[in-house]
Parts: C-alpha cells; sequence; structure tokens
C-alpha cells in the first residue's frame, strides 16, 4: 500500500455499531489510490469499470473513493468517477442517507460530515444530498430502513421523494429489484412501515396499485368499521411477523385480499367473488415482479382458500377433506403449515383481536392427522384395485374424519358450556 493511501470502514457496518447490532458485512473505502495498486496486490476486481475490489483472503469489499454523476433516467444512468483526488467526504456525500454517510479512520475515529449520527439517535432517515433525487431505487431502500429500524422519514426528503414519484423516476426500476427490496422487507421488524412509507409518498400506487386499491375499502362491521382493507391488511403483516420470518408466509398475509379492492370490471367482471378477484390479481402482481413459484402459489392458496381456515369449524368432513386435497396437504405438509399461519395473522390482524386464539388452525391440523391414519397399503392388501382404491381412500378418510369431527364439536359445546 502507498503512503498517502487511507482506508476508511464505511456504511452500515458504522451504522450499526453505533445502534448495537451485529453487522458481519463490513465494507472499506480507499482514498489517494488508484486500481492498478489493488490489482498488483492480488484483489479481485468486481464489475469491469466499476472500482470495488475483493480482498484476497477476506473478501470483503474495498472500493476506491467515487463520485458519481446522473447522465440517464433510472437508477443504471449513472458515470462513475474513481481517481486518487476524490475525498472521502465526496464519496460519502453519493450515499443515499446520513446514517450510512459515516465512515471510521484506522484509529477508529468517528467521521461523520452529515450528522448522521444525531439522525441515528433521533430516529430519521434523511437524504444526504440533492443528488438522492437521481437514483429512485433508493425509494425503496428508504422504505425498507423504515422497516427494520421504524424510523420516520424527514420532511425535506419526504418531498423529494414524492417529486420522484411525480417524475416518473419510479417507472424505470426493474421489476426484480423491486421485488429484491419488497422480500428483504418483508422479514424485517417492522414490514407494514415498508408499504406506508411507499404510501406517503405515493410510490405504492405506482409500483403495488393492487395493494393501494385496498385503502378506502371499508371492513365488515362486526370489526372496526374505521379500520380499512388496507389498514387492515398492513395490522395482518406485522400480526404475521410477530409469528414467523417466513417471506413466503408475509407475501401471502399481503396479498389475501387483494379481491376486495374495487377494480376496474373491464378486468375482473362483477360477477367473480373476492377470492376469485383476488386470484386474478395475485397473479397480475407476480407476473410483473416475477415473483418466485413458492412465493406465488402459497399466495393463491391463501386468498382463495382462506375462509375456509376460519370457518373450519362449520366445514363438513367432505368439504375439509377437498380443502386438503386442493392445498396439496397430504403431500406438502409443511406448506400447509404455512397456511396455516398465514390464516392466523390475518383472523389476529385487527384491533382488539391481536392475542385471541385460533384454534380453527388446531382443529385443521388434528384433522390431517387423523385423516393421514388411512393406509393405502391396507386397502390394497384388502384386495380393492384400480379406481376402487381411490373410491376406498377417500371413504375410509370422511369416516375417521367425521368421528373426529363429531367428538371435537362436542368438546366445544362443553368447554362452552362449562
Amino acid at each position: 500500500m502507498t503512503k498517502t493511501m487511507k482506508i476508511y470502514q464505511v456504511g452500515g457496518v458504522v451504522r450499526d455499531e453505533l445502534l448495537g447490532h451485529p453487522n458481519k458485512d463490513r465494507d472499506w473505502v480507499i482514498v489517494g489510490t488508484t486500481p492498478q495498486t489493488f490489482l498488483k496486490l492480488g484483489y479481485t476486481q468486481v464489475g469491469k469499470d466499476f472500482p470495488v475490489f475483493l480482498h484476497p483472503d477476506t473478501h470483503e469489499e474495498y472500493a476506491l473513493a467515487r463520485t458519481e454523476r446522473k447522465i440517464d433516467k433510472g437508477y443504471t444512468g449513472f458515470t462513475v468517477y474513481a481517481a486518487p483526488d476524490v475525498s472521502l467526504e465526496e464519496d460519502l456525500q453519493r450515499r443515499d442517507l446520513t446514517i450510512n454517510a459515516m465512515a471510521k479512520d484506522a484509529q477508529g475515529q468517528l467521521i461523520d460530515p452529515f450528522n448522521g449520527q444525531a439522525d441515528l439517535k433521533a430516529g430519521i432517515l434523511r437524504h444526504v444530498s440533492p443528488a438522492f433525487i437521481e437514483d429512485p431505487v433508493r425509494i425503496l431502500r428508504i422504505a425498507r430502513f423504515a422497516a427494520r429500524f421504524n424510523f420516520n422519514v424527514a420532511d425535506e426528503t419526504q418531498q423529494l421523494m414524492q417529486t420522484m414519484v411525480k417524475n416518473g423516476e419510479v417507472d424505470a426500476l426493474v421489476a426484480e429489484r423491486v421485488w429484491q427490496e419488497m422480500v428483504r422487507a418483508l422479514t424485517e421488524p417492522y414490514p407494514q412501515r415498508f408499504f406506508e412509507v411507499l404510501r406517503n409518498c405515493g410510490a405504492l400506487a405506482v409500483m403495488f396499485p393492487e395493494i393501494n386499491d385496498l385503502f378506502g375499502v371499508p371492513q365488515p362491521e362486526k370489526y372496526h368499521p374505521e379500520i380499512d382493507t388496507g389498514i387492515h391488511t398492513l395490522m395482518c403483516l406485522q400480526q404475521a411477523r410477530g409469528l414467523t420470518n417466513d417471506s413466503q408466509i408475509m407475501f401471502a398475509v399481503l396479498m389475501h385480499d387483494l379481491g376486495k379492492a374495487k377494480t376496474d370490471k373491464a378486468i375482473l367482471p362483477s360477477h367473480y367473488g373476492h377470492e376469485e378477484r383476488g386470484v386474478k390479481l395475485v397473479k397480475q402482481l407476480c407476473h410483473r415482479y416475477r415473483v418466485p413459484t413458492q412465493h406465488r402459489e402459497l399466495a393463491i392458496l391463501m386468498t382463495r382458500y382462506h375462509t375456509h381456515c376460519h370457518q373450519a369449524y362449520q366445514l363438513k368432513a367432505k368439504t375439509i377433506v377437498k380443502l386438503f386435497q386442493s392445498l396439496d396437504a397430504f403431500r406438502r405438509p409443511q406448506r400447509f403449515e404455512q397456511f396455516l399461519l398465514a390464516c392466523q395473522a390475518d383472523a389476529q390482524g385487527r384491533t382488539d383481536f391481536e392475542n385471541d386464539a385460533y384454534p380453527q388452525a388446531d382443529l385443521l391440523r388434528q384433522a390431517l392427522a387423523q385423516v393421514n391414519q388411512v393406509d393405502v397399503k391396507t386397502i390394497i392388501a384388502a384386495g380393492f384395485t384400480g379406481a376402487k382404491i381411490g373410491e376406498q381412500l377417500h371413504k375410509r378418510r370422511l369416516n375417521i374424519l367425521q368421528s373426529f369431527l363429531d367428538k371435537a364439536h362436542h368438546q366445544k359445546v362443553n368447554n362452552h358450556v362449562s
């Protein structure tokens, strides 16, 4: 290394250390050197024209201090300048938020030219410079940081984000990046904040109109009528996060009520029920953002069958068996469990319902266990062949399930009386 070169630890690791949060990903910025120095030392350059290098042993990222200039729309429309004369402050100034624009030198001294530490203590997400407006990904990132830390967006940053939406910057976002940021936000501690931030700046209506259309749609009178379907959805999302960090479950909960939105009847005729309207909208959103198959499948099942789960005690044996078949519960018990957790989050995602028991899930778990006692080998050993095997399997499942349901209903009545 040259004598004029200085190394600084930057970004998230500095922020998280101040918060007392663990962070294994360490990033470094180097001031006062050239790419040739790194290449001679055995570092590997990441990308053809991007001045980031991987350490030969630790594989940590070392980046030359650089500046960026906007030359076109979208988050790829930048030209990068990296040279020995770029200062640390100039490098930090190109970053998105003040809490991410801090550095530490070799002696552990904090370098904080944009007052990121003060914003960290106050719980504020604030842009570093007007250049924030040049990169639409920053809207998604700021929403994700809100989901992680439950911080508030600074007023001036909020105004910039609204301007970006009005200028059509978010239209340039590619599907993969939107999905990447959203699915990460779903597993943060406060996932509902991601969508609140997007809605407040107008980006939700552009990126996720299916979700945005839920706001203003009333809930049934038996619940709190002041809580509309959009707010209910976000409450369900937060409730789900208390049950799991499984992004498939979180996404299914987010999607489950899309059919209740006021939608274009030319696209979704009014004779479609909420569930089938919802399935069409789920498929539409999943296609647009190239959502992975497992996320899409669980979301569709949740949208179509969550009311069945809520009404489990009212279902007949043949309906429950049909539900198990539709959910592929016999072959995929893990996904069935995901479905039950998603339904529980929906039931508890309302004011005063958060801590209510959800016995419907246990009933269906026990019902599946009962039905699974029917052994196909026993049926074959009894002499049944061909289509008769399936008929006998179905009949025996119904019989054992009916016996179980009779006992379950009797016990429920007794518990209610006592």
